[in-house]
């Protein structure tokens, strides 16, 4: 399939200042990228007409839970659910995400042992609707914390260097990519859990060390300082919250900034404080819970990583009822209003840093020549308003690796049309 954008305002995911251009796509490829007034190629494509429109990359979500159950048009008030309809609302979360525009996500954990192993390999195969995914297993807390639910295996979390060697190796062997650890607790599960430590240093030691040599990559809930140096120390690729980083993590993060990557979770904190009332979450429980503690401290700590270089991510722990998946761009609404982002720099990091994070910075996360074909076109200019990335029907276009996942009906009726006539063209005698 070979398709041309043409008229688009292009913002290429770098945080440079967008332009006028066209793209050509071949196959799963950017294949060609003009500006100004210069043009691509026009053979064989479909031609798509971009005028008033922004060409972007795909957005890349930094903290996916598909299998958390709600999404925004289906909520549903338990996370324990039967396997059967569990890995069914899985696979139906990933496509809800894709059609947010989120044509790329890496896992902070599931529900289900092997949900997205399975999912995964589906997707890739072009079977089920869903974002490229780097795929998890079930979140490790050693036995005996109140984040273990009683449907995990309790062999899974025994304490001790060698068994969370054992669990790596379990898992890498399994086919993960990534394996989430609770290295700090939270206060939604403990008063003042957000401050204590779950492992020893010679339990994340071991964890780094065998997810090396294992070839996985390791992420962390870490709301703690200790759990954050932790992280860093033992080679950690992604570090959720950050809530309570001194200036020791903070210079631990800023040394790393070049092979980690943090994601706040703004969305679960922000909705829980102050959009959650009707679930039960009024004033009095989010001040229990630590919400309203949680967002003054990033009032602090999250400007601070990006004033450092720190790559500071999106991605909201989507999946809970007053958070659902399909509500993930609200996150870089929360980065500009709240913490002084700009829009292109939120983009940035929802695009560029984003592919980077799935480990494909080199052909992922851009709209470059020889990148892969994750684009968004978008109805208005989200580098003026970036809440129109919350409107899934701004976003007219989704291309995922070439090929179209949304477009406007009578577009692809006119497609369809068009290839009849060509067709028809082609067989009639001279």
């Amino acid at each position: 399939m070979t398709t041309v954008f043409t008229n688009a305002r292009i913002f290429d995911g770098s945080g440079s200042d967008p332009f006028e251009g066209e793209v050509r796509v071949e196959g799963d490829r950017i294949t060609q990228l003009s500006t100004g007034w210069g043009q691509v190629r026009r053979e064989g494509a479909d031609v798509v007409d971009a005028t008033g429109k922004t060409l972007l990359p795909g957005l890349i979500e930094a903290h996916a839970h598909i299998s958390w159950p709600s999404a925004v048009d289906r909520p549903i008030p338990t996370m324990e659910l039967p396997v059967e309809e569990h890995l069914l609302i899985t696979a139906r979360n990933a496509r809800v995400l894709l059609d947010a525009g989120f044509t790329s996500a890496y896992s902070a954990g599931s529900l289900g042992p092997r949900f997205e192993i399975a999912l995964r390999e589906e997707i890739n195969g072009g079977w089920l609707p869903g974002p490229r995914l780097r795929a998890s297993c079930i979140e490790r807390a050693p036995e005996g914390d109140t984040a273990v639910p009683d449907v995990h295996d309790a062999d899974d979390h025994r304490r001790g260097p060698e068994a969370v060697r054992e669990f790596v190796r379990k898992w890498a062997t399994n086919g993960v990519d990534t394996i989430k650890f609770l290295l700090s607790s939270d206060d939604a599960f403990v008063p003042g859990g957000s401050r204590q430590l779950l492992y020893t240093d010679e339990e994340v030691r071991a964890a780094g060390e065998q997810a090396r040599e294992s070839g996985v990559w390791l992420a962390c809930h870490a709301h703690a300082a200790g759990s954050i140096k932790q992280a860093v120390n033992n080679g950690f690729r992604i570090i959720y919250h950050c809530t309570h980083a001194d200036e020791e993590a903070l210079d631990l993060l800023e040394e790393a900034k070049d092979r980690v990557f943090v994601a706040p979770a703004v969305g679960v904190i922000y909705t829980g404080a102050y959009e959650a009332q009707q679930f039960g979450v009024t004033q009095d429980v989010a001040a229990e819970k630590g919400l309203l503690e949680t967002l003054e401290r990033w009032s602090k700590v999250i400007p601070e990583m990006r004033r450092r270089g720190i790559r500071v991510l999106p991605g909201g722990d989507y999946g809970f009822l007053w958070n659902p998946n399909g509500a993930n761009a609200r996150d870089l609404q929360y980065f500009v209003e709240l913490y002084g982002f700009s829009p292109a720099e939120a983009l940035r990091a929802a695009t560029m840093y984003g592919g980077q994070l799935m480990g494909l910075g080199d052909e992922l996360g851009l709209v470059r020549e020889g990148y892969l074909a994750d684009l968004l076109l978008v109805d208005g200019d989200p580098l003026e308003d970036i809440s129109l990335l919350r409107d899934r029907d701004r976003i007219t276009h989704i291309m995922q690796g070439g090929r179209f996942h949304k477009r406007p009906q009578r577009e692809a009726f006119e497609r369809l049309f068009a290839s009849a006539d060509q067709a028809s063209t082609a067989g009639t005698p001279s």
